[in-house]
């Protein structure tokens, strides 16, 4: 549950004004907390976790059962990803998560091309 408070960056639905975006900082401190655990250099004998995690978790709507060798994989809904990050690309951190899922999660930038309002993202 914390995890997905994070990637749907405090909540999806409902634009909220700008003083409330100031209000979530937990949030804020979350995200940026991932992106340095994520972008933490591997060890020689164990790889990142939370790295692996970032870059090998799929859709909650792929009709392909999931089952990974994985033990960090994850599932997650990449339209409520999608439209979470859309709203909230006035952040750095945001704007450094999308970075960084399009650059290392195939599953995500194969979604991210095939929408028809990429525009918004844009």
């Amino acid at each position: 549950a914390g995890l997905w408070t994070v990637f749907t960056l405090g909540g999806v639905g409902s634009k909220a004004p700008p003083q409330l975006e100031q209000s979530s900082p937990l949030a804020n401190q979350s995200l940026l907390l991932l992106l340095v655990l994520a972008n933490l250099t591997d060890a020689p004998d164990t790889p990142n976790p939370y790295r692996q995690a970032i870059t090998s978790f799929k859709n909650t709507q792929d009709s392909t059962a999931f089952s990974s060798s994985n033990p960090h994989a994850f599932q997650i809904n990449f339209n409520s990803l999608y439209t979470a990050l859309c709203e909230q690309q006035k952040s750095d951190q945001a704007t450094l998560l999308l970075y960084m899922l399009l650059h290392q999660n195939g599953n995500v930038r194969t979604y991210v091309l095939a929408r028809t309002d990429i525009e918004n993202l844009v």
